[in-house]
This record gives structure tokens, C-alpha cells and sequence, in this order.
């Protein structure tokens, strides 16, 4: 299975609008973080994208992602479902609707933030995304891949991270409930929210990232949802063995 990560900055993206700090600032490429999502193409050849934020059409241009079988949703914040409206170019080159999946929250989050998508007294045409939703109630197969999801606290609201055979990918999370630990037994690569240095009510800050990297135990760990308070190369240089910071176009392969 392999994973690129397309996207691994906040809702702001960094460079962030308006700010003139050295990470903003930076000629280091991998200090330039589109909004966060991911892309994994399974063993069985499924292309499954994680997330569709407002990034999603310079992302695909710039992976040359020219076909998606499923999207798999965390949350329904802006920053991971405003880039919906670019499944139209895959409902033309795919011929079909896009299969989304998320808990029964998200897609209501997204039915009312693209409320004229499943308006029936919109007219139809090749202006509208051919979306068709599925609500995730347990582990369930995408191709011959299982994906568990697994239950995060994101502040005080529940969202859903994603474990496929032994990878496991949890953005926007401040914190994991007893019961979804078992779900990451066994996890060899893990990526974990880590806002920034200083806490934040609803993403780990760095030092609880690595904190819950190191209770998982898995032999790597990739940060992720990072803002310009995180420059690259020096936040790296000081964290543990088999921990790093995930940049935009970093890939790697996982046992599926």
C-alpha cells in the first residue's frame, strides 16, 4: 500500500496569509503546507482519498491523481470537505458518481454545505458533483482493503481516524478514548496530528504528539495538521528516533 501525503498544514496553510515569520518565509519546499489529505493506493490497486479539502485540484495537478475510486472523510470542517466540488472532473473521467464515506455528522455537514448539490430543483448538468454517500457505521472494504475507522476526540467532538492493516492516520485529533487504543495495536506507521508547540483545545500540540506516538509504539511516526510555528528541519532535528514531521509529496509504503 502506498501512501503520499498531499496536504499537511492547518486550515490557514503556510504559508499563512498575511504573515511574514521565518517558516512563512522559507525556501525549505517542505515548509509549504497545502491544507491536510491524503492519498493511498491499495495493494488491489484502489485509489481511496482521504479528505477533499480546498487544495484538492492543485494537489491531483501536482500527483497527476487522475482517477479516485472512494473518499474516506474525517470531519466536516472546511479545510477537509471544500474541495467536493472538483469530483466533478472524476464523475467525467470515471463515468459514475464518487462513493463518500463518513460518519452520519459529516455527511450531514456536507449535505448542508453543498445544499444545492442534492437540491432536486437544482438543474443538472456537468455543473454538479455525482456524489453518493455512505454512512460508516464499522469496519468495511474499499476493493479488498478493510478500512476500521477509528473514534477521535477533535476538541469536544468526536471525528473519525483511519486504520488500513498497519497504518493508521489521525488528523485533527486532541486525544484518543480508551476504547479506540485497542484499534491501534500493532500499527507499524502512524500519522498524528501536532498543531504546534503551545496547547490547543482541539489538536495535540508537539509534545503530546509525541507523547501518544510513544504509547503506540509504532516503528514510525509522521506528524501531520502542522501551522508555521513548526519549520521543518529544526522541529525535526529534536524529535525522537522514528518520529518526524510529514511534508506535502512525502510517500511511503505500508503493509496493507
Amino acid at each position: 500500500m502506498q501512501i503520499t501525503f498531499l496536504g499537511t498544514g492547518t486550515s490557514h496553510g503556510v504559508p499563512m496569509i498575511g504573515c511574514d515569520c521565518s517558516t512563512c518565509r522559507s525556501t525549505d519546499p517542505r515548509d509549504t503546507r497545502l491544507r491536510t489529505s491524503l492519498f493511498i493506493v491499495t495493494d488491489d490497486g484502489m485509489r481511496v482519498l482521504v479528505d477533499a479539502g480546498p487544495d484538492l485540484r492543485a494537489q491531483a495537478l501536482a500527483h497527476g491523481i487522475s482517477r479516485v475510486d472512494a473518499i474516506l472523510f474525517t470531519h466536516g470542517h472546511a479545510d477537509h470537505i471544500l474541495g467536493l466540488d472538483d469530483v466533478r472532473r472524476y464523475n467525467s473521467v470515471m463515468k459514475r458518481p464518487m462513493p463518500l464515506f463518513g460518519d452520519a455528522v459529516t455527511l450531514g455537514e456536507i449535505r448542508r454545505m453543498f445544499a444545492y448539490v442534492f437540491n432536486p430543483d437544482t438543474p443538472k448538468g456537468g455543473g454538479l458533483p455525482q456524489l453518493e454517500m455512505f454512512t460508516i457505521a464499522g469496519p468495511f472494504c474499499i476493493g479488498h482493503q478493510e478500512i476500521v475507522p477509528v473514534p477521535i476526540w477533535h476538541g469536544r467532538r468526536t471525528i473519525l481516524g483511519f486504520r488500513l492493516g498497519a497504518f493508521a492516520y489521525l488528523t485533527d485529533c486532541s486525544g484518543i478514548p480508551d476504547s479506540s487504543w485497542p484499534l491501534l495495536e500493532g500499527v507499524e506507521v502512524v500519522v498524528l496530528d501536532a498543531l504546534r508547540q503551545r496547547p490547543h483545545s482541539t489538536h495535540f500540540s508537539l509534545d503530546e504528539a509525541v507523547e501518544v506516538s510513544q504509547r503506540i509504539g509504532a516503528r514510525q511516526t509522521y506528524f501531520t495538521h502542522m501551522c508555521h510555528d513548526l519549520p521543518h528541519a529544526a522541529t525535526c532535528a529534536r524529535l525522537p528516533p522514528g518520529v518526524s514531521l510529514a511534508h506535502d509529496g512525502l510517500q511511503c509504503r505500508v503493509a496493507g
